[in-house]
């Protein structure tokens, strides 16, 4: 935890990002949103109280955790919604193509936690139109564009798991 919120703190400067970083811990066979937990510090995890280290140690179909994955934590900026809750985007793709998705909304979560939790409800994410290209003529937040974003992370993100699943066999 140390390590890695010490290499996020590094490009956070770098790149002039003022926000405390983070580090989300989570069971490696799955979770459905038990067993995950959010690290600010080494502090966090070394004094997890016993309800917590109970909580951490049991993941879907309350199989024992073994091994944990640890990841940066990021910021969720997207809200939807009257009242605005917060929102993340899951993008399915088909291939390298995105096919659909849809926004995991907490209302009682922040931008700083995880979404996938008790309280947590689904709203479509709607591709009105394909999303291949920008569209230049709308304002970069417009629907397209969001949804155009949205994919470029998509297909990135299974370029390099690809690339992460061809180095390590």
């Amino acid at each position: 935890v140390e390590v890695l919120l010490e290499s996020i703190r590094l490009k956070y400067r770098e790149y002039g990002i003022d926000r405390e970083p983070f580090v989300i811990i989570k069971a490696d066979a799955g979770s459905y949103g038990m067993g995950v937990m959010t690290a600010r510090s080494v502090d966090d995890v070394r004094d997890l109280n016993r309800k917590e280290r109970k909580r951490m140690a049991a993941s879907k179909d309350s199989q024992a955790v073994r091994q944990v994955i640890m990841q940066e934590g990021v910021y969720t900026f997207e809200t939807v919604g009257d009242p605005p809750a917060v929102a993340e985007p899951v993008v399915y793709m088909i291939d390298q193509h995105v096919v659909g998705g849809f926004y995991r909304v907490h209302t009682g979560r922040g931008a700083d936690e995880n979404l996938n939790a008790p309280g947590m409800h689904f709203e479509p994410l709607a591709f009105v139109e394909p999303c291949n290209t920008p569209d230049c003529g709308q304002a970069p937040d417009a629907a397209p564009n969001r949804f155009y974003a949205y994919g470029v992370v998509a297909r990135l993100a299974l370029l390099a798991a690809a690339r992460e699943m061809a180095a390590h066999g």
